[in-house]
């Protein structure tokens, strides 16, 4: 996972494309327009999830056989995150998916249900690509675990997001000085996947606890499957958010103090030690000459 600017922003499209890929497509151009750098959509077979009996006993469960995404869909969709000029992500949920998206994903995600399952995480680090480690519901030794899993598998650009899978998040819960905590125990750059829909949530993991990149799940309009339960942010609500938090990360500057470029003719202008008299004494030396 890369880009020019931090944090990186990861439009999570979930299961809100309902298969429909014009609406696949709709995500990936609001992703691009509310400023995110990346969009993710998940890769999963109903049958390959969840066991045998809670698939017979639960029509919850078999209902989300509609929110599979079409293997057809993936060329179409990274072709449009190229013409748009962002990431094209997808979370593998099943070993073999990880082939199946190699020719089209930037970079893999693990979902936070995933991460104990270490065929799927050495199956991702075996393609040299970058891998996000989602680490809902984790304690710190399985988010170790796994990362060293990755590590030894070929994984080179490995990040971490903490996350509280409840949807949505109760904001008391969010604990974000977990970031840094796991940053600490895994040496991997540490963001934010966001359930909380808080804009003050978002900003303070950027801005206190220095989040690498801030993933968030996205919903045109209102019309989602997953919308109805509170974690879903619509593009005129998060776009202000990145706008902002963008604007504030790059008023934090380098750290380097010198003077800026808007400053420099005014440096000229600044009183000469020899009788705190603006301007310097060459500046009025050359009025002078031109008088």
């Amino acid at each position: 996972m890369s880009g020019n600017r931090s944090p990186i922003f990861i439009a999570e499209a979930s299961s809100n494309h309902g298969r429909e890929l014009a609406r696949a497509l709709a995500f990936v151009d609001a992703a691009a327009e509310t400023g995110c750098d990346a969009v993710k959509f998940q890769l999963f077979k109903i049958d390959r999830m969840f066991a045998p009996i809670v698939l017979a006993r639960s029509e919850k469960h078999r209902a989300r056989r509609n929110w599979e995404l079409p293997l057809a869909h993936l060329a179409p969709l990274a072709e449009r995150c190229k013409e748009r000029g962002i990431q094209f992500c997808c979370t593998p949920f099943y070993v073999e998916a990880v082939a199946e998206l190699e020719p089209y994903v930037d970079f893999y995600k693990i979902a936070s249900y995933e991460l104990l399952v270490t065929d799927l995480l050495e199956a991702c680090a075996a393609t040299g690509k970058p891998v996000v480690l989602s680490s809902g519901m984790a304690t710190m030794e399985e988010i170790v675990t796994a990362t060293e899993t990755l590590k030894r598998a070929g994984a080179t650009e490995i990040s971490v997001l903490h996350c509280v899978s409840a949807y949505p998040m109760p904001v008391n819960e969010a604990n974000l000085s977990a970031i840094e905590s796991i940053r600490a125990a895994t040496g991997c750059p540490v963001g934010w996947s966001d359930h909380s829909r808080k804009p003050s949530v978002v900003e303070r993991a950027v801005h206190r606890w220095n989040a690498s990149a801030v993933e968030f799940h996205l919903d045109l309009d209102g019309h989602g499957a997953e919308y109805a339960a509170g974690h879903c942010w619509l593009p005129e609500e998060i776009a202000p958010v990145i706008a902002r938090i963008r604007e504030s990360v790059d008023a934090d500057g380098t750290g380097f103090k010198t003077s800026q470029p808007s400053e420099t003719a005014d440096r000229e202008w600044r009183a000469d030690p020899s009788d705190g008299m603006r301007p310097l004494l060459h500046v009025r030396r050359a009025w002078e000459s031109a008088a």
